[in-house]
């Protein structure tokens, strides 16, 4: 008999785990969440989860109630609590996972901290961590020892573009070098969803002395739609200035796309002011930091939960996440 499916989440993470919960057709499991003195505290299920097949689905990013480092622990300690309580198998859904740009040392005795992440999660017993558009895939994978599925953002945007951007001619511009593989990605999947080629492109940045310049635009822009892919928006400085580059090379729109949406206060003033006509990101994490205008006027919130959903209905059942990301 097959291990039953079970999902939670801590109460940061509930909304999306209710939506999640809601396309699998099941309701998320009870759990106890209790705040003890000098911020410790204690997550454990109310539910029996004994030879269970269990999901917990928890978003890593930084709030107003709860650090990146609160949720880190909060979850971790959850995780290793399903393990004791006699799961079967656990894993973490965790569409946005923190410290993964730490992937690497960029000076003299830096931390690689996604590694040291990667092994606390291990030691609580887990065997698959999922994500969604990590910055840099081969370090994600490279750093855990259990199962690792990276879940690529490309089709949700895909669907969406195809349908509100249709009749227009588009091309897909990455905003550095290193988010090119990204944008080609991306762009291929594009094309086959609406049936003909899309151009590419990318932005040319230059360092010097920590100052980041650049605005050559490397790619045919002139009069299109331009998509600007990235995994993340934070403070905006760099979409903010890939668009005013794709805007001076003759680019019709500007229309950003980034999986996640960990929007800084600080990225209000420089996104009202961008030459952007729109932002996508997907909806895992709320822009709570933005003000509730801007929201309206130049974001577009995407459903995650859907593409969450079929990724842990098909590794319950044994199924092809490729199939599900290429199709």
């Amino acid at each position: 008999m097959a291990a039953r499916l079970s999902l939670f989440s801590l109460r940061s993470g509930e909304a999306l785990a209710e939506r999640v919960a809601r396309n699998l057709g099941i309701r998320p499991g009870a759990h106890e969440e209790r705040d003890f003195e000098w911020g410790q505290h204690k997550t454990r299920p109310l539910e029996s989860v004994r030879g269970s097949d269990v999901y917990v689905v928890q978003s890593l990013h930084g709030e107003a109630a709860l650090s990146v480092n609160d949720k880190l622990c909060r979850l971790l300690f959850f995780l290793g609590a399903l393990r004791d309580a006699g799961a079967d198998r656990v894993t973490a859904v965790v569409p946005f996972l923190c410290y993964a740009r730490k992937e690497q040392r960029t000076k003299p005795r830096d931390p690689v901290i996604t590694r040291y992440v990667a092994s606390i999660f291990e030691a609580v017993g887990v065997e698959c961590v999922v994500t969604v558009e990590v910055h840099n895939v081969a370090a994600f994978q490279n750093a855990f020892r259990c199962r690792t599925e990276h879940l690529d953002a490309g089709r949700v945007f895909a669907e969406y573009f195809a349908t509100q951007l249709a009749d227009q001619r588009l091309a897909v511009v990455s905003p550095d070098f290193g988010g090119i593989k990204r944008a080609e990605r991306f762009r291929d999947v594009l094309s086959r969803r609406m049936g003909r080629e899309i151009p590419g492109g990318f932005i040319q940045k230059r360092r010097s002395e920590g100052v980041v310049s650049g605005d050559a635009v490397v790619g045919d822009v002139e009069g299109r739609t331009i998509l600007l892919i990235d995994d993340m928006i934070s403070g905006g400085t760099t979409i903010a200035r890939a668009a005013t580059a794709c805007r001076r090379a003759g680019a019709l729109k500007v229309v950003a796309a980034a999986a996640h949406g960990a929007f800084v206060p600080e990225a209000a003033s420089t996104l009202a002011a961008a030459p952007i006509d729109r932002i996508a990101v997907l909806d895992h994490i709320p822009p709570a930091a933005l003000p509730a205008a801007l929201v309206s006027e130049k974001l577009w919130l995407l459903d995650s939960a859907a593409l969450l959903a079929e990724a842990i209905r098909r590794l319950h059942e044994g199924g092809s996440l490729t199939d599900l990301l290429e199709g």
